[in-house]
């Protein structure tokens, strides 16, 4: 998803393809858009992919709103544009095209030359409650639109970490749709919550205040909403003279509070639980690509699961015998003989020594169930290892069927993927390839843990990573790996004995065959050893546990 600031664009936008079929909607649109705007100069273009890497956004310099089709429907033949119930059908697609006209109509103002980028990012989260408050109290009716489309507007990706800036970035975003008379302060509760958490009520108040000020700025002030954006750093204790740039979240820190409460936001907006936004929130963005092979299991593989299955099943069914102990009192089985005598002791006036009863010592509690996430390095260097773990993730995840566990296999190179999701159990193999890069290590491990949750709960936690070690990000994968450790997550790491060909890395932060602390570390030969290696050690966890 986008930041506010694609909203707002300069410059010539590229030819859209597919504008051709949507022709009827850019048409039917620009001549509707007048009447959202007041404005006579303005053209519509609807079509797949429009607006860049943003649901829609507006060049004042062109005098046009742009609106990906993509948000509409798949197909252009769902309605007829023309006919006012059409937005009915539509909310979401509808809703952008307000939230357009709304920048339209109401955002002109341009950044002044030689302004910090980061005030200008702010002022473009402030912008967007601002524009969308005046379109509501000009045309009443457009709050429908604008609220339902919030959710499209956002990601979680709003809130990557809990800092002072994304925490102000999801009040600007968000909380201040509040008193723009969008959305309720109900809807808003847990994100509220979240971001005082990380900012306090103090500073929350402040920022209250810029932006409920930002809100009675006229459209063409551009030098009071710099100087609130301005302010607005000075809150959250950034210097923008000296930070030029708006801050990036740091890659080695885990979502929390912050993300968590923008999904369930999120999800109760789209209708729908939290675990299933999030689901398909990871089928979107690290679904497999469709030009991997896929083929029936072998024999040898379906072997290879059952067998370890059965490991897993043995491993985690493995306990001392309970121990037996005689008793004089129940509960208990009663042991006749035993009863008998003491019955007799007692007759003869003595002290009965007989134990009539037999206890047994308590059975130990069941064992936590295994959850065990794969990471596949997909670099070039380990072009000899990806088809044996395309093999692995489909033995593993029926193994995990037949053993009470859960498994994930997720590769990581130019992106990250979702080779087999938890609980899911595929029929066929799933051929990985190789790409070049391994920029999205850090973002595999979030991906394991929002899987997984590798860093919570009593389940036995477990992440292996198959790799050379030759990674973009070593600084904020140690990190990561030093966070599920401490949160008792064992992490193993297999590598490779043979370097990668090709010469030797030439940037610094790129080591090959770099050790990780916190992690177990083995040195494989084979890819075959790799998949053994993986199983010794969850088998070995499982009876241990």
């Amino acid at each position: 998803m986008s930041h506010p600031h694609t909203h707002l664009r300069t410059g010539t936008p590229p030819a859209r393809a597919g504008a051709a079929d949507w022709r009827a909607w850019s048409q039917a649109w620009t001549q509707h858009v007048p009447l959202l705007t007041g404005r006579t100069d303005l053209t519509v273009l609807v079509a797949p992919g429009a607006a860049g890497d943003a649901p829609e956004c507006f060049y004042p310099d062109l005098n046009r709103i742009e609106v990906d089709a993509t948000y509409i429907a798949e197909r252009p033949d769902i309605t007829d544009p023309a006919k006012a119930r059409h937005k009915r059908l539509v909310p979401t697609g509808y809703g952008l095209l307000v939230h357009g006209a709304a920048h339209a109509a109401h955002s002109r103002w341009a950044t002044p030359p030689g302004t910090p980028p980061i005030l200008a990012a702010v002022a473009d989260m402030l912008e967007e409650s601002r524009a969308e408050g005046r379109q509501r109290a000009r045309r009443r009716g457009d709050r429908r639109w604008l609220r339902h489309v919030v959710k499209t507007l956002l990601d979680p990706d709003d809130a990557a970490v809990d800092d002072a800036w994304h925490a102000g970035q999801l009040a600007a975003l968000l909380l201040a749709r509040v008193d723009a008379r969008i959305v309720t302060r109900t809807d808003v509760r847990p994100v509220r919550a979240a971001v005082t958490g990380v900012l306090g009520r103090k500073r929350l108040r402040q920022l209250r205040d810029i932006w409920r000020e930002a809100h009675t700025c006229d459209d063409a002030d551009a030098d009071t909403m710099i100087a609130l954006a301005r302010r607005w750093c000075q809150v959250l204790g950034i210097d923008p003279d000296q930070q030029y740039d708006a801050p990036v979240p740091d890659a080695g820190l885990f979502p929390g509070r912050l993300a968590a409460a923008l999904v369930d936001y999120l999800a109760v907006a789209a209708g729908v639980t939290p675990a299933e936004y999030a689901a398909a929130l990871l089928a979107h963005r690290h679904s497999p690509s469709e030009e991997w092979d896929r083929t029936d299991p072998t024999e040898q593989e379906h072997r290879a699961a059952r067998d370890l299955a059965n490991r897993l099943r043995q491993a985690r069914t493995r306990h001392p015998e309970p121990g037996r102990r005689p008793s004089t009192i129940p509960p208990g089985r009663l042991r006749t003989r035993h009863a008998i005598t003491a019955e007799a002791q007692i007759a003869a006036g003595q002290m009965p020594t007989a134990a009539p009863w037999q206890q047994r010592a308590q059975l130990p509690p069941e064992k936590p169930r295994l959850h065990l996430a794969i990471l596949v390095d997909l670099s070039g260097s380990m072009g000899r290892y990806t088809e044996a773990m395309s093999s692995a993730a489909w033995i593993f995840a029926n193994a995990a069927r037949r053993a009470d566990a859960t498994t994930t296999t997720i590769g990581f190179g130019d992106r990250t993927t979702v080779l087999v999701p938890p609980r899911t159990y595929p029929r066929q193999v799933m051929h990985m390839r190789t790409g070049l890069a391994t920029a999205t290590f850090p973002e595999a491990v979030k991906v394991a843990d929002q899987l997984l949750d590798l860093r919570h709960g009593r389940t036995l936690r477990m992440l292996a990573v198959v790799s050379d070690g030759y990674l973009d990000d070593i600084p904020a994968g140690q990190h990561l790996v030093t966070t599920l450790h401490r949160a008792g997550c064992a992490v193993l790491w297999l590598h490779p004995a043979d370097p990668p060909t090709g010469g030797e890395p030439t940037d610094p932060n790129q080591v090959w065959g770099h050790t990780f602390t916190h992690a177990t570390t083995l040195t494989v030969t084979d890819p075959t050893e790799a998949i053994a290696a993986i199983a010794d050690a969850a088998v070995t966890a499982l009876a241990q546990a």
